[in-house]
């Protein structure tokens, strides 16, 4: 009888903590979690950010699980200090697996980290967030214009991915070429580099979007307004079919 009733508590103990437990983000669809960055852009922008998965209990729960089995987009976003990821989308601890570098601009490190969120933490998204005033951008225009100062050693060989993009940006919109309003333009063109660069690096990437289990989304964050503009998407899947026909892309997916 006493072992019946402590099965029973047992029983229901497990139901109560399994319907407790939030779903895992490897069970998260690619609308989903579109969906869910969506929102949380939303919400942060009308001052109605809940700032989930920031207690104790997601500490803890950071220390004891997998964060591929909870985080459900990577993003590549600028190192600038106007673009707090996490706040901008309404998320928390293990929600979003975050690569920053000034311009975000995708190089070997770079493509290897949106690899490993991609491929190991099991994000079905990835996002190439670019944001309006980059000083990359900006820099890197002005450079073209014949109008750019010195930088440090390190500086110009970090942002040389942006100047294609500078540059497709000028031939697009000659009339502006040569004034400081081609520089917005120039952001997005970067952001489309970004996903170009992307794919020539990655094959696992590439192959990953095309048996549709994750896909690459392009965006602006406005540092002044809060809001995410999502850009075309049919954009991403052009540049997809354009790279497969490149004979330069990269063709291997795994290391040795």
């Amino acid at each position: 009888m006493k072992k019946s009733i402590l099965k029973n508590v047992v029983s229901a103990c497990c139901l109560v903590t399994l319907a407790a437990a939030p779903a895992l983000a490897t069970d998260m669809s690619i609308d989903d979690a579109l969906k869910k960055l969506k929102d949380g852009n939303t919400r942060f922008v009308n001052g109605k950010s809940q700032h989930p998965h920031t207690d104790t209990a997601r500490l803890i729960q950071a220390g004891k699980e997998d964060q591929g089995d909870h985080a459900y987009a990577t993003v590549i976003t600028c190192s600038d200090s106007r673009v707090p990821v996490e706040r901008i989308f309404d998320a928390g601890i293990m929600d979003l697996f975050i690569i920053r570098v000034a311009g975000n601009v995708i190089d070997t490190d770079e493509a290897g980290s949106i690899e490993y969120g991609l491929a190991h933490v099991n994000t079905p998204v990835f996002v190439v967030l670019g944001h309006t005033q980059c000083g990359a951008v900006t820099a890197v225009t002005n450079e073209v214009q014949g109008h750019g100062h010195a930088l440090e050693l390190n500086i110009p060989p970090l942002v040389d991915n942006i100047e294609p993009a500078v540059k497709r940006a000028m031939e697009q919109h000659p009339k502006l070429a040569k004034s400081h309003d081609i520089i917005p333009y120039a952001i997005k063109e970067n952001v489309w580099q970004g996903v170009t660069d992307l794919f020539m690096r990655s094959a696992s990437t590439r192959q990953l979007v095309k048996d549709g289990k994750a896909k690459v989304v392009g965006a602006i964050y406005d540092v002044g307004t809060g809001k995410i503009e999502w850009l075309d998407q049919g954009k991403v899947d052009t540049i997809l079919a354009e790279v497969e026909k490149n004979p330069k892309r990269q063709m291997e997916a795994m290391a040795d």
